[in-house]
């Protein structure tokens, strides 16, 4: 039995930057507008309309260097992202700071722990994968491989996870609890009772299908369905089996093991090839499961960047000091150097977000606010107060 990981919450730049399988380097976004570094907002997004005009795929323009504009805008426009994105460049954004190779194929995705983790885009050009979230909840019975279930191919079943944040940063293994169709376990899923054979359907003749004449305005018609007798098996049990009725399957309590990989986000989909309902003569359908992620009291997540935020008093901004800060990894000490202004974003590499494809991890961002001191005391004052006039005297240059 097959395990595949959908992913539903790749990033659509994985296909755009693919070069014979190899990523290749990411251009500066300011590059990619054809905007200075200082550029303004203005300017920033008259360069975006202009390229976006050009390049637009439904005007036959280039999908990818589509892609490659819609991104560069995306982070410029952001005036935290576009920041960060001076500071630190890609890998402050939750992008790739350098190429790399991602080791095959992008649909063939990666192993490991005997599961294959292949990626879906939903939607657009990769595939219309909308039925994919049009039930979240307690199942769904959408077959999603196309056409009628018949006695082909079993139901395929969605149901829903709920993780922690740092569950879906490190991954997890759940077990969930579905009523399914499962084989019969008396018959084997034949449907006939054991000791007894198959023989050919006396109402369809052995072919699975009948025929059914409708009267039309166009005259007489002939219609093909699925022969309600053997439900398009071409055969039926000389006894049918006493423990499923001759149906094959027999509704059940399943406890299902569900590997979450790290790195997930909200909205991935993971899909277990042959965990779905079963079919009397057919094959099994899929489970899909949905992922959904609890926010966390003090992390954000963007790509595979963790942000946060931490304060400091006026005096350890000018002066400098050692802060002890929260990661997802547990609490470390940062040293913020003399004369840090509010707002300053510092990065942790490595105490990001796992990658979901190759080794490694995100960074974390830590945004330092300095605190304006409220309710001074006389003393206090004073000493701002003296603060202000050597300052006023150049004292302090």
């Amino acid at each position: 039995m097959q395990n595949d990981f959908i992913i539903g919450t790749l990033d659509p730049r994985v296909l755009a930057g693919y070069n014979g399988w190899v990523m290749s380097e990411k251009r500066d976004y300011y590059e990619v507008l054809g905007v200075k570094k200082g550029a303004s907002d203005d300017e920033i997004k008259k360069a975006f309309r202009k390229l976006a005009v050009q390049h637009h795929p439904d005007k036959g323009g280039d999908e990818a260097k589509f892609k490659e504009i819609n991104e560069a805008y995306e982070v410029l426009k952001d005036s935290k992202k576009r920041q960060r994105y001076d500071q630190f460049g890609h890998a402050g954004v939750g992008g790739a700071s350098g190429g790399g190779s991602y080791g095959g194929n992008p649909f063939g995705g990666f192993s490991g722990g005997g599961q294959n983790i292949h990626f879906d885009f939903g939607g657009g050009d990769f595939g219309d994968l909308g039925d994919i979230f049009s039930s979240f909840f307690g199942g769904g019975s959408s077959n999603r491989r196309g056409g009628s279930t018949g006695a082909g191919r079993g139901r395929d079943i969605e149901t829903a996870i709920n993780l922690t944040f740092e569950e879906a940063v490190f991954g997890v293994e759940k077990k969930i609890a579905l009523n399914l169709d499962v084989l019969c376990n008396h018959c084997k899923g034949s449907s006939a009772e054991p000791g007894f054979s198959m023989k050919t359907c006396e109402t369809c003749k052995g072919s699975g299908q009948e025929v059914r004449v409708i009267n039309s305005l166009f005259g007489p018609i002939q219609q093909a369905q699925t022969c309600h007798a053997c439900h398009g098996r071409g055969k039926t049990p000389e006894k049918s089996c006493i423990e499923c009725v001759g149906k094959g399957v027999k509704r059940e309590k399943q406890e299902i093991n569900v590997k979450i990989p790290a790195g997930v986000d909200e909205g991935s989909t993971i899909r277990l090839s042959g965990r779905g309902e079963a079919v009397a003569g057919g094959v099994t359908g899929d489970l899909f499961v949905i992922i959904h992620v609890a926010p966390h009291k003090k992390f954000t997540r963007e790509g595979d960047l963790i942000l946060s935020e931490e304060s400091i008093s006026m005096v350890d901004a000018a002066l400098g000091t050692e802060l002890e800060v929260e990661t997802i990894d547990g609490s470390l000490t940062m040293k913020i150097p003399a004369g840090t202004q509010s707002g300053t974003d510092f990065k942790l590499s490595g105490h990001g977000v796992p990658h979901l494809r190759g080794n490694g991890r995100g960074a974390q961002i830590i945004t330092v606010n300095v605190e304006t001191p409220t309710n001074l005391n006389r003393r206090q004052r004073e000493i701002l107060e003296q603060f202000q006039d050597a300052k006023n005297s150049r004292f302090f240059g």
